[in-house]
Order: C-alpha cells, then sequence, then structure tokens
C-alpha cells in the first residue's frame, strides 16, 4: 500500500525525529495537517508533562476544515507553551511530493553533481554560501545538487539542505534575484528529482506560506500537493544557524 499524504509528512519529517520521536532542538509543536487528518509532532525540548498536556489539547480540539487554515490547536497549545516565558515563533506553509514523472523541458545549462565541471563552479560562488560551504557542496560532502549558470553566472541551485533519510530527501532552491520567474528553479529541481530518483526515496518540496513565487515553480511542475506544516515553538539557539548540517564547519565549532 501507498502511503496516506498525512504518512509522507510524517515521512518527510524522520530526519529531525529523535529516538522518541520527537523534534530535535525544539520548544514547540509541528501540526502536519492533511486532507484526511492531522498529526502532531512535540519539540524534544519540551518537559514530559507539559508534552502530555499538548497532547491532550490537540486529541481534543479535533482536526481544521482546510490544511491551509490554522488547526484548532494551535492557539490553545500556543498558550501552554507560553507558560514557560518564551517567546514563540510561528510559521507555515504547503508540502509537496515530487512523483517519479515530475519533468520540465529547458535549455538551460545545468551542472548536476554525479557528472560536474566543478572547476568551472569554484569561482562562482553567488555570495549566499560560506567559501568552505561552496568548496564541500561542489565535491558533493553536503548531498546532491543541480546547478543552473549563464555563462559564469551561477543563476539558481537546488541542493539537499539536510541529511537525507532512508526512505527521504527534500530539496532547497535559490535562484538569484532578476532571474525570477523564468523557470529557472522548476528546471535545477527537476534535474536534483532526476538525480535523486534512482534512490528509491520519497522526494519532497516544501515553501512558506508567503513565498508565493516558490509555490509557483510547485505548481510549474505540477507537483502533489500533500497539506501543510504548522510549526510553533522557540528552535534552540545555536552559532551554527545557516550553516549546512553536514558542512566541517560546525564541527570545528
Amino acid at each position: 500500500m501507498h502511503p496516506t499524504e498525512l504518512e509522507l509528512l510524517g515521512i518527510q519529517a524522520e530526519a529531525s525525529f529523535d529516538p522518541r520521536g520527537r523534534i530535535i532542538g525544539l520548544y514547540g509543536i509541528t501540526i502536519h495537517c492533511s486532507e484526511a487528518g492531522q498529526a502532531l509532532w512535540i519539540g524534544a525540548d519540551v518537559p514530559r508533562g507539559l508534552a502530555s498536556e499538548l497532547t491532550a489539547t490537540f486529541d481534543r480540539a479535533g482536526p481544521s476544515r482546510h490544511p491551509g487554515e490554522p488547526p484548532a490547536a494551535l492557539a490553545p497549545c500556543a498558550r501552554l507553551l507560553d507558560t514557560a516565558g518564551r517567546s514563540l515563533r510561528r510559521a507555515a506553509g504547503p508540502s509537496f511530493l515530487i512523483t517519479p514523472d515530475t519533468r520540465f523541458a529547458s535549455d538551460l545549462h545545468i551542472e548536476r553533481s554525479d557528472a560536474s565541471n566543478t572547476a568551472a563552479l569554484r569561482d562562482a560562488n553567488p555570495g549566499n554560501w560560506l567559501p568552505v560551504e561552496w568548496d564541500e557542496l561542489l565535491d558533493g560532502r553536503l548531498g546532491p545538487w543541480a546547478i543552473a549558470t549563464e555563462g559564469t553566472v551561477v543563476v539558481s541551485i537546488c541542493h539537499t539542505p539536510g541529511p537525507p533519510t532512508a526512505r527521504a530527501a527534500e530539496c532547497g532552491v535559490w535562484t538569484l534575484p532578476g532571474f525570477r520567474g523564468r523557470g529557472y528553479a522548476a528546471a535545477v529541481t527537476a534535474a536534483w528529482a532526476a538525480l535523486l530518483r534512482p534512490s528509491g526515496r520519497y522526494l519532497f518540496y516544501s515553501t512558506d506560506a508567503d513565498n508565493h513565487s516558490s509555490q509557483g515553480v510547485a505548481r510549474r511542475l505540477n507537483l502533489h500537493p500533500l497539506g501543510w506544516i504548522w510549526r510553533l515553538g522557540t528552535p534552540r539557539a545555536s552559532e551554527d544557524a545557516g550553516v549546512h548540517p553536514l558542512c566541517s564547519l560546525r564541527q570545528r565549532r
């Protein structure tokens, strides 16, 4: 049997779980909402007693009417979490499955991590990667990637922002301002998916509620909508924030 949309959202999140099924490094919750139901995931930094209260509150609240609407449990769970005096951040956005038939016709020049002329890219860091990160990305140490170029300029990147699990990999996409809206992001995302597809993993694409251009990429590729992920809480402070989790810079600090 194929997993349901709600089960796929859980598979997508597996890389962030500790052995208890708690979200690593989070004081808070996430709620996965699909058309068929919803699921609660609790941060590893939430005390056990509070976790039980959050679970009971979630169960009492019942499902939301639509995945894109705030879950009924969100507000009461926020009140419970607020009692610790922490500043809570709220975020949400849709998640999609990149299906095996995802393709995008393009005549762009795209380099892939499995067959790349990395020498030509070494000095083409678009500026949003630390130099060590960029070199390790090109060396394949940060996971598979696809990069579109115009001449010597990197204009769009689809990479693997976190370690894949045995069942799942998720992409991260960036396009240089001035080149957005032209299909570059769709082209590199399709190339990244083609690179990962032989692994047999489920491939995911997610974005934020207010990132309409990213949602447009999902529509352009006709990705399968799974539902929405609602996040509420305070991530653990880290000086490594923004550094790829596989980058050697994390190990040096």
